[in-house]
């Protein structure tokens, strides 16, 4: 694979299901999701830091990021010193269309590795704000401001499109605005679009599809209802290979993966 075969702008890189199959298939592996989230999030680290950060081993993660490297997902960092090498990664999101990973099987699979690290990335970043109140880590000017809110609206494709637009742009206004804001901190912020379709007639759902409090304007404490498919199950295997939750977010639809 060349960096010319996927379109990148630096802070992302948008994958193309055939001639990316093998980036893609590497990347699905859960240790490698989490190794990436980690230094798109924290920065750059040495596969020692990662080791103690996801209790895997050195060789477990040296071995999974050699292989991010081999597909330009994570590229050697400035050495600050020269005992041990240090990773960055490539790009702050990475991207696909969903249309072109449905036409094939695989391309499905990993939509829905992908997918459900998001799920375990939103539980676990949920554990740690939990965690950060009740230590008092967070300022009283965070309680109102923080909290998941779960919606059921009925909404055409074009609507989706035009939401998930509209967010995005707004999101990169306040990022942008906050930039140099010494009170900013690092916000998980999880989208989700997920259609529904509609029940057959004489049957009931098999499960309740609206969200813990039903269909709210604003919950900051309720959890989202998620439902997606599992996880494909990597055909690669390593010295020590985890199986440990993502440390990023991803998002879809054109689908991207990132950490906040």
């Amino acid at each position: 694979m060349t960096t010319e075969e996927s379109r990148r702008d630096g802070t992302r890189r948008v994958l193309d299901p055939e001639r990316d199959a093998a980036a893609l298939k590497a990347l699905t592996h859960p240790l490698r999701i989490r190794l990436l989230g980690l230094l798109r999030q924290h920065g750059p680290a040495t596969a020692s830091e990662l080791a103690a950060r996801t209790g895997e081993s050195s060789a477990s993660t040296s071995y999974h990021l050699r292989v991010l490297a081999k597909y330009a997902f994570v590229a050697e960092a400035v050495h600050r010193d020269g005992r041990e090498r240090r990773w960055r990664a490539e790009h702050l999101v990475t991207s696909w269309s969903n249309e072109a990973m449905g036409a094939s099987s695989e391309g499905r699979a990993a939509v829905a590795a992908m997918r459900r690290r998001q799920v375990e990335h939103l539980a676990a970043s949920l554990d740690q704000h939990e965690a950060d109140v009740e230590a008092g880590r967070l300022g009283q000017e965070w309680r109102e401001p923080s909290g998941i809110t779960d919606l059921l609206p009925r909404l055409t494709p074009e609507s989706v499109v035009e939401l998930r637009r509209v967010f995005e742009e707004r999101l990169a206004e306040l990022t942008a605005q906050d930039a140099e804001d010494p009170r900013a901190l690092q916000v998980v912020v999880l989208t989700a679009a997920l259609p529904l379709a509609p029940e057959a007639a004489g049957t009931g759902p098999t499960e309740d599809t609206t969200g813990p409090l039903g269909d709210t304007t604003r919950d900051t404490g309720s959890t989202v209802d998620a439902k997606d498919t599992g996880p494909a199950e990597s055909t690669e295997s390593a010295p020590g290979a985890g199986s440990a939750p993502a440390a990023g977010a991803a998002e879809d639809g054109p689908g991207s993966w990132s950490t906040r």
